[in-house]
């Protein structure tokens, strides 16, 4: 029986180890990293004044983490233990052999091992790593809503505005907006991009405040969905008054002056209008500019104006409406070709539910979350049931052969 010899590589190890961290990167962001324009990837962080109120609400669960954002993507960063610890490896030069000349000296060994290891090629380990970092994305995605709604101003109308400054020299709001936005998205752990359609989704705007803090928040605001309903309530009956069609493209700054007192004043800020508008229009980017011309997008108006009043009108069950009083407000705040589009299966799935049998009434985000949740947790049991019947099944027929 023939014999091979195998060749030896010298195996070494540094001591101290250095401190390495290994992060695994899905295919897709392995492709974007090594593309002629990489974009800058960030790694963000709840301010620490938030995720200590998460910790104290939740403390059940861990809330120090780190999202790593690309420009639209976000991927949370998770630890992940291994049994088989991985060595880094370098490998080592003749210099570095002789340095050890000592060493090999010390441990008895004789002039040839020392000529083999000057001649042999040596890998040395620098670091060994017993868990390794992953990218996470859930199928949903991550969502920049939930930071947003702790970190904004609520508005809720004509009584906070003595909070605030709204006189701003022209021109000069667009460079002031953005700057904020920035600053305030630089603290929200999610990408710029949902970042900005989390803002657009909330109708958030900018304006500036007369508080003594100079944080972003500070100038930040949502309105609450009563606001927005009387915005957008104006903004229909403009639309009329001047022969604006809200069905074809428009030119926003026309639209606001239609909404203007007969004294030229504002009714509410400027920032808020176009946040609303925004928000129905094909165009939903919140780049802090001022908005020029704009379609509005038919079925996600129609949708946002039926879940929108319900929330002003009947945020509880309590406070529930009557269905045909519901379905013809909702008609009520839309343009007259509109109307006969309205009807339930438009709202959002699970955005309502029916108290009784002729009532409706809002359901909250986080309510429908947990309802999202009991039914995959039932989904998962029933399974697991049907799994385990079958394998019962499957037994009694095997003992009746």
């Amino acid at each position: 029986m023939s014999t091979q010899a195998a060749r030896s590589i010298p195996f070494t190890h540094t001591t101290p180890q250095q401190g390495f961290r290994l992060l695994e990167l899905p295919p897709e962001l392995v492709e974007l990293v090594f593309s002629n324009e990489a974009p800058t990837l960030e790694l963000k962080s709840p301010p620490p004044s938030q995720s200590q109120t998460e910790s104290q609400s939740e403390p059940d669960e861990a809330r120090d983490y780190v999202h790593l954002c690309t420009p639209n993507k976000t991927y949370q960063v998770r630890q992940v233990q291994s049994s088989n610890s991985l060595h880094i490896l370098r490998p080592s030069t003749n210099a570095a052999i002789v340095e050890n000349k000592n060493e090999i000296d010390n441990n008895g060994d004789d002039d040839m091992d020392m000529e083999l290891a000057m001649n042999t090629e040596t890998v040395t380990s620098i670091a060994k790593c017993g868990s390794t970092l992953e990218l996470y994305m859930p199928k949903e995605g991550f969502s920049a809503v939930p930071f947003l709604v702790k970190t904004l101003g609520f508005y809720s109308g004509g009584e906070d505005r003595a909070d605030v400054d709204v006189d701003m020299v022209d021109g000069d709001e667009g460079e002031y907006a953005r700057i904020t936005m920035n600053a305030l998205f630089a603290d929200i752990p999610v990408s710029k991009a949902q970042c900005e359609q989390g803002w657009v989704d909330l109708c958030a705007f900018v304006l500036r405040s007369n508080a003594k803090t100079n944080t972003p928040s500070a100038n930040c605001w949502r309105p609450s969905a009563k606001v927005k309903v009387d915005v957008w309530k104006r903004v229909v009956e403009g639309a009329v008054l001047q022969g604006i069609n809200l069905e074809k493209q428009f030119l926003v700054n026309d639209l606001w002056k239609s909404v203007l007192d007969d004294n030229g004043e504002e009714p509410f800020p400027r920032g808020l209008f176009e946040a609303v508008v925004r928000r129905v229009c094909e165009d939903s980017t919140a780049s802090g500019e001022a908005m020029q011309w704009t379609n509005i997008e038919k079925p996600r108006c129609i949708q946002w104006i039926g879940e929108t009043y319900l929330e002003a009108k009947a945020p509880t069950a309590t406070s529930a409406l009557g269905r045909s009083e519901f379905l013809n407000a909702w008609k009520d705040h839309l343009p007259e070709s509109w109307r006969s589009e309205v009807t339930f299966s438009k709202l959002p799935e699970g955005s309502y539910k029916f108290p009784d049998p002729t009532s409706i009434c809002y359901v909250k985000e986080g309510d429908r979350q947990k309802v999202k949740k009991n039914l995959s947790t039932d989904a998962s049991a029933a399974t697991t049931a049907k799994k385990s019947r079958n394998w019962h099944e499957l037994f009694r027929n095997q003992r009746r052969r």
